[in-house]
């Protein structure tokens, strides 16, 4: 079974050559996406015998793990692991990761911090991968603990069968809904993750408003009925629920009370715009689903 370990990077010189040194000692293959470095991470990279991907600018770390994706797709690997190059994942957890796919339980494994003895995380990136993970199990069977973790394994149906298209942090969630979609297995296992400081590159407020914004994205493309129905149908019964009391009033007083009768104006035509937007995407997705 061919294995290939796969680590987005951008300027991380300082952490490259003792990861790949130690990913080598077990005999794995590697590949690095050198995402836009202005640093010697490709260079340390390609010298230490990792096949590496080089964008010329930083794309985003969703353009590097889809660039892994597709090399490892080309090259036939069986399994993919994606792993993290700040230094924070173990070596000694990707056999861990690997079990499950090898033994073909699992078509993706996710390395979770939150399963068993939980990683000393900083307690604001606890509070928001568990706010964005459940976020993420919205519309999921079977849920997750760490839709953000970074440490997963994919076999090839996995690599045949799904195409990320984000650019940025999104990209994990983008592949669990796309895998639930397809009704790929993901299961979980739990790993230790280092933190010595904050080794994080991005800033927690941006990354997080990102992966919100791109979940809720996805998730109104895959599920519009229930993302845009759901809401239109409460506003609509609200909206209704306050004209009639606004009716009621006139009739009783001939007079209408002003801000019921907003409340109810204002729900009725925002929930009436959002069923109408669930209804035609939901149409137009479907089109597109059945051109394909």
């Amino acid at each position: 079974m061919k294995i290939v370990i796969g680590i987005p990077a951008y300027n991380e010189e300082k952490n490259i050559a003792a990861i790949i040194t130690k990913l080598k000692k077990e005999s794995y293959e590697i590949i690095i996406c050198d995402d836009g470095s202005s640093d010697l991470t490709g260079e340390i990279s390609r010298d230490l015998g990792a096949t590496v991907i080089t964008h010329k600018k930083n794309l985003g770390y969703g353009s590097a793990i889809k660039s892994i994706f597709e090399k490892a797709k080309e090259a036939n690997y069986d399994v993919l692991v994606t792993f993290d190059a700040d230094g924070q994942h173990r070596i000694k957890d990707i056999s861990k990761v690997l079990e499950p796919i090898i033994s073909n339980e699992a078509d993706i494994i996710i390395g979770s911090r939150f399963l068993g003895k939980e990683s000393d995380i900083p307690r604001y990136r606890k509070i928001g991968i568990k706010a964005i993970t459940s976020l993420s199990n919205v519309t999921a069977e079977h849920k997750i603990s760490d839709a953000q973790s970074g440490f997963r394994a994919y076999n090839k149906k996995v690599l045949n069968e799904i195409s990320p298209a984000e650019s940025g942090m999104g990209i994990s969630t983008e592949i669990l809904i796309k895998s639930n979609k397809k009704n790929l297995r993901i299961f979980e296992v739990p790993i230790k993750v280092l933190y010595e400081g904050d080794t994080s590159t991005h800033n927690p407020t941006a990354h997080g408003l990102s992966v919100v914004l791109s979940t809720m994205k996805f998730i109104s493309i895959e599920h519009p009925l229930k993302f845009y129905g759901i809401p239109g149908i409460v506003l609509l019964t609200i909206g209704l629920f306050f004209i009639v009391w606004t009716i009621q009033g006139f009739t009783e007083t001939r007079q209408i009370i002003t801000n019921v009768s907003l409340i109810g104006i204002g729900s009725t035509l925002t929930g009436m715009i959002l069923c109408t937007t669930a209804i035609m995407l939901y149409s137009i997705v479907s089109v597109v689903r059945e051109k394909r």
